[in-house]
């Protein structure tokens, strides 16, 4: 296991019973006269991951002090659409490989995934009327049509090499931060705090999944199958234009822009070799890197401003470690 790891599993050793109690209603709620449905939600949901997200709603939960039962049901509710979107993301990027697993559309087909993820969906927002908040239900309906958005943007986006930084942070604040956003919002609004404290909180989990994602975007150049869970190069083959490449065809030669060019224009991966060592030779990755740290710092001055306990400092591990995350 390596620091970073260590790191993560000690904030997360905290929730240890709340991710369990969240887990019995995660079970309870994927039941379903349907066997597919279950058969494919139990399989993606048992492949495990960090699950941030839901644990991100509980850390908050914890820091401002609420202990109700809700936060279990929201938590499954932030993990039920972020399935969801898992099942029509490998779908659309034709995935083969997720956490080190095959995904569900490779086992169960592309209907299978696309269908459960709509009952993911579903059964996310009967539960989220079941608390019967109404600034509950606005920000996650309008963080899961953000998210929607944002995936529409990348198919966009899809093969552009023109894709500037500014709509590159655009699409990943949509597709990924808006959920850690949400997340960490939820906390605030079941403990009924103030404007300012949800402020904080929603900015804190913005800039989290931000640097997560961007940290993400720089291991498909600089990590390792066995470590990452997913295939090297499956940015590039999908087209997808992520900040590594974007600030490698700043600095590179016209050479080297044109290589990189022709490689986003035709997802070819035969040229991954080229491509990575254009990457590394330019600095993008350390460029990268630094853009990661910049929101991770972000998170961090957020965390200032709330409670300072036990969760609290768990919230700020989670972010310190981005700043060397490996995997």
């Amino acid at each position: 296991m390596s620091a970073n790891s260590s790191s993560t599993a000690a904030a997360l050793a905290l929730i240890a019973d709340d991710m369990r109690a969240m887990d019995a209603v995660i079970a309870r709620r994927l039941q379903s006269e349907v066997p597919l449905v279950a058969q494919v939600s139990q399989y993606i949901i048992a492949a495990g991951g960090k699950r941030l997200r839901p644990a991100l709603v509980l850390l908050m939960c914890g820091a401002l002090d609420y202990r109700g039962a809700q936060r279990f049901n929201l938590a499954a509710v932030v993990e039920f659409i972020h399935t969801a979107t898992l099942l029509h993301d490998d779908v659309v990027d034709e995935s083969t490989l997720r956490r080190g697993r095959s995904t569900a559309n490779e086992i169960f087909g592309n209907p299978a995934s696309v269908l459960v993820g709509d009952f993911l969906y579903s059964r996310a927002f009967q539960m989220m009327v079941e608390v019967g908040d109404m600034r509950i239900m606005q920000t996650l309906a309008e963080a899961t049509n953000v998210i929607a958005e944002g995936e529409v943007l990348q198919l966009m986006n899809m093969h552009d090499a023109g894709l500037t930084e500014a709509g590159y942070l655009r699409v990943i604040r949509s597709k990924t931060a808006k959920l850690f956003e949400a997340s960490a919002r939820l906390a605030a609004l079941l403990a009924q705090s103030s404007p300012a404290v949800e402020q904080h909180c929603a900015e804190y989990g913005q800039a989290l999944g931000t640097a997560f994602q961007v940290i993400d975007d720089v291991l498909d150049y600089d990590g390792e199958v066995l470590e990452m869970g997913k295939n090297l190069g499956d940015d590039l083959r999908e087209g997808k234009v992520t900040l590594p490449l974007i600030i490698a065809m700043q600095r590179g030669t016209q050479a080297e822009r044109a290589t990189i060019r022709q490689a986003i224009e035709t997802g070819g991966t035969e040229q991954m070799a080229q491509v990575i060592n254009i990457v590394q030779k330019t600095g993008a990755l350390r460029a990268t890197r630094d853009a990661a740290a910049t929101e991770a710092l972000r998170a961090l001055n957020a965390l200032q401003n709330l409670p300072q306990n036990p969760y609290s400092h768990a919230l700020e591990q989670l972010a310190s470690q981005l700043l060397a995350r490996r995997s």
